[in-house]
């Protein structure tokens, strides 16, 4: 799920050759959260970067082994370091967890750089089945519903994994509803999120 909602803009300082992986990693990372990998050229990433074209095929072999890197990355900065963290942070018990995920994506979503959700966005974008990098993004969806799966089995929910498959479905939804403009879609999620707890700790 995401663009990130938190700054990473490159320096404009030239990269030492050690911190050129780096760099380009960073500035594509940027401008395909941005703008989607179909509208980013090697050329303008290169150029942004500012480093030497056979710099950038040294250390990446094509776009599509540099598209994988970002989705690592952004598994890291997006999943890890912002999403379970915040998570985490905001709450102790683990039903206040998982609605804490919806204040957490209403603030998320009022953002002015915000751009919907990178992953889903590079799913849209590579439709083949099969595709490398449609495979990465797929992996790290499943990886946010394990962190939701995980959520659920602490709040004693009998079918943690059937929950967090309803739960992501909602929360997806939302992102798609906030990226069409809806300002109020973590609070209409929210609602959603409460009938599904209260159906599920019932059974």
């Amino acid at each position: 799920m995401s663009s990130l909602p938190i700054g990473n803009q490159a320096s404009e300082q030239p990269p030492r050759p050690s911190e050129a992986r780096a760099r380009i990693l960073e500035v594509a990372h940027d401008l395909f959260t941005m703008r989607r990998l179909g509208a980013v050229a090697v050329n303008e990433i290169i150029a942004k970067a500012g480093v030497a074209k056979m710099t950038f095929y040294r250390h990446f072999r094509s776009k599509e082994d540099l598209a994988l890197a970002v989705i690592a990355r952004h598994e890291t900065l997006w999943t890890r370091d912002w999403f379970e963290a915040e998570v985490m942070r905001r709450a102790s018990d683990p039903g206040d967890r998982i609605l804490a995920i919806f204040d957490i994506f209403d603030e998320w979503f009022k953002r002015p750089d915000f751009e919907g959700c990178f992953f889903v966005n590079t799913l849209v974008e590579t439709p083949e089945r099969g595709d490398p990098i449609r495979e990465a993004s797929n992996r790290q969806i499943a990886a946010i519903r394990v962190i939701l799966s995980n959520l659920a089995e602490q709040a004693g929910i009998a079918r943690p994994k059937a929950f967090a498959r309803k739960l992501q479905m909602v929360l997806l939804g939302s992102i798609v509803a906030a990226t069409e403009g809806d300002t109020e879609a973590a609070s209409r999620a929210r609602e959603l999120c409460l009938l599904l707890l209260e159906s599920e700790l019932r059974t």
